[in-house]
Order: C-alpha cells, then structure tokens, then sequence
C-alpha cells in the first residue's frame, strides 16, 4: 500500500498495471519553475515536493504510515519546459513548436518512506511528424490536450504525431514504471 501524491489518472492506471495497491492523497504545491533552475532539476524538486506534502498531511490527519509517491514529468524543447497549456492558444502554440521535432520527456518519481527519500529520473526522446495547422486544430477540439505536459498525450490521439520514441513510454505518459519499480525495490515493497 502506497499513498500517490497526484489526482493524475494515467499515473493510477500505471500503478494498477503493477499491481499497486494506492490511495489517492493528491498534493497540493505550486508547481513554479525557480529561476536558473534546469528542467533536470525542476522535475526532482517538484517530485520531492509532492511528495512531502503528502507525507505531512499524512502525519496531521494521523492516517496509517505508508510509503508515499510523489512524481513529475515535463515536456521539454530546447531546454524549455512547456508544461500544461493554459488554453488554447497556449496548446497550439506548443504543439506547432513540437512538430517535426524531438523533444525530451523528463519523469521522476520520489518516494518518501521512512524518513528517507528515494528518486529516479526517466529521460525519453520523442519525436513528432510534421503537422499542418489544420491538424494540430483538430487534434486541440478533442479536448486530449488538456491538463498534459507539452499539450498531448502519447496513450491516445497524438499517438498519430510520434515517429520516434527513445526511452519509456510509461514515462512519456506521466509514471516510469521502471524506474518506479527500482525505487520500490530499495524501499523493500513486495508485490512486485
């Protein structure tokens, strides 16, 4: 039994997917990019944050003792991180910037247990087509990009836009199921 640090439903599917037993404790942080803070540094920082709120609001509430997860994941181009768009201007804006190339997807995923904190990083390269403003349009009026770093979502329609894929996929949507499983294997979680 873990406590996940996040609302996010793709990241509950991938724990399901392994066979996690969680309960959702979503963290409540502002997630703002310091200044001179790489992206490297920003998905830690704001994996370890997520996490720690939890694990304080674990101990006000006086809920059972449990590992608690905390992840990020950020879309990245030319060392900017788009994050999520604010409307839709912002969306297409980003999505015209990641057609016809390769960008980096950064997860990480922290797990306080214990006192102890224990990270990964999950570094993917993805690459998009080329896709004419008709498309990018059309792809934004299906409502997918909401709510997802760099405005699309690899485990559905943008699907389409990716002719190459360097890394986890799992990470691209939102959780590095292997380096997660690393993680839990230090901490000595069984079920695995």
């Amino acid at each position: 039994m873990i406590y996940l640090a996040s609302a996010s439903p793709r990241r509950q599917e991938l724990l399901r997917q392994l066979g996690i037993v969680f309960e959702v404790l979503p963290s409540n942080i502002l997630e703002v990019q310091e200044r001179g803070e790489s992206p490297e540094a920003y998905v830690r920082r704001v994996a370890a944050d997520k996490a720690r709120f939890v694990e304080n609001l674990i101990r006000e509430r006086g809920l059972s003792a449990h590992p608690v997860l905390g992840a990020d994941t950020e879309v990245v181009l030319d060392g900017e991180i788009f994050g999520k768009p604010r409307d839709r201007d912002h969306g297409i804006e980003m999505l015209q910037r990641l057609a016809g190339h390769t960008h980096e997807v950064l997860s990480t995923v922290c797990m306080m247990h214990s006192g102890k904190e224990h990270a990964a990083l999950s570094r993917s390269r993805v690459t998009f087509t080329p896709l004419t403003q008709a498309e990018i349009c059309q792809y934004w009026e299906t409502g997918e990009p909401l709510g997802k770093a760099g405005a699309y979502a690899i485990q559905g329609k943008a699907a389409a836009f990716i002719t190459r894929l360097e890394g986890s996929y799992s990470g691209v949507m939102g959780l590095p199921l292997h380096e997660l499983s690393e993680v839990m294997k230090k901490i000595g979680a069984e079920g695995l």
